[in-house]
């Protein structure tokens, strides 16, 4: 049975990913539509990738551990980091192949950590 329960968490953890990812991508394409079609400035873009990956994360940690009942700040945490290195995995092939840690990167680790951790939280908390 114990092999179930952490099976069961693992693509409970799975799903908040997904989550996250199909909130970013619906989000994202709204934005880039707004960005082609009105006069929002491009300098808009950066902040608005920080911000919804931050919200991604945390609907998809709070998605992940609602119904866990314990160690939501671990599950949570779990949800950012996979979340962000598949991003930083995509982004650095797309880029072709550049595998740089910046400071963006630094800052994009921080916030899955950061908004994984409370999402876990409230989570396990509200569910």
């Amino acid at each position: 049975m114990e092999g179930f329960e952490k099976n069961n968490i693992f693509l409970k953890i799975l799903k908040g990913v997904g989550i996250s990812f199909a909130f970013t991508l619906i989000s994202l394409t709204i934005f880039s539509s707004l960005l082609t079609y009105t006069r929002l400035s491009e300098s808009l873009i950066q902040p608005v990738v920080i911000s919804v990956t931050g919200i991604s994360i945390l609907a998809g940690s709070f998605f992940a551990t609602r119904k866990v009942g314990k160690n939501g700040i671990i599950k949570g945490i779990a949800v950012g980091l996979i979340y962000i290195f598949l991003i930083y995995l995509i982004s650095s092939i797309v880029n072709g192949g550049n595998f740089a840690l910046t400071i963006g990167s630094i800052i994009m680790i921080l916030i899955g950590i950061l908004c994984g951790a409370i999402g876990g939280i409230i989570g396990v908390n509200i569910g």
